[in-house]
């Protein structure tokens, strides 16, 4: 099974033992120091959430809706799989190394920045229904129902064709389309 067909795939596996145990000792821990970004990750999505709300915008996707559900998680503390350590005080033979990573920080991180870009493409959908070469394939999960121009028809007619009748910003489109 292939990931994606448009994917060029990261190489890291075939890397990784490559690298001296030292360089791998310092970039352990730089997986962390995102961490402490959190507080002004959660600030900027929120600011986004509530931008997005006081404007009018309802049916809007939560962070709960990004994470996974913690029953789809394979392993729980008595059956969590640990790594022979390379050295005597590796994390990697710790269970709750691996429940933190794998059932925590993982899954919450990147559900917080899914949502996040995804609350960033509602607001440039909303206030910048303006084609680019990456809006239609990257944008649809961001897709609302009028974008800020739509509402306002004579503003609306200033509109490029490609724009105006964009579904992804523009339901009647949508709507008219499937007909």
């Amino acid at each position: 099974m292939k990931a994606c067909d448009s994917c060029q795939r990261v190489e890291i596996g075939k890397n990784h033992r490559k690298r001296s145990v030292l360089m791998r000792a310092i970039a352990t821990p730089l997986v962390y120091l995102p961490l402490l970004m959190v507080p002004f990750i959660l600030f900027s999505a929120y600011t986004c959430y509530f931008h997005l709300r006081l404007s009018g915008g309802k049916n809007i996707k939560k962070w709960g809706d990004f994470i996974p559900d913690r029953a789809s998680h394979r392993y729980d503390l008595k059956s969590q799989v640990t790594m022979n350590p390379s050295f005597k005080l590796s994390p990697a033979q710790s269970k709750l190394y691996w429940i933190f990573n794998c059932t925590w920080y993982c899954p919450l991180s990147v559900a917080l920045f899914e949502w996040h870009a995804y609350l960033v493409k509602v607001i440039e959908n909303w206030w910048c229904p303006f084609e680019h070469d990456r809006k239609n394939e990257h944008y649809q999960d961001g897709a609302i129902d009028q974008s800020f121009w739509h509402i306002y028809p004579k503003e609306a007619s200033k509109l490029q064709e490609d724009d105006l009748n964009n579904p992804i910003w523009n339901d009647d489109k949508e709507s008219k389309n499937e007909d």
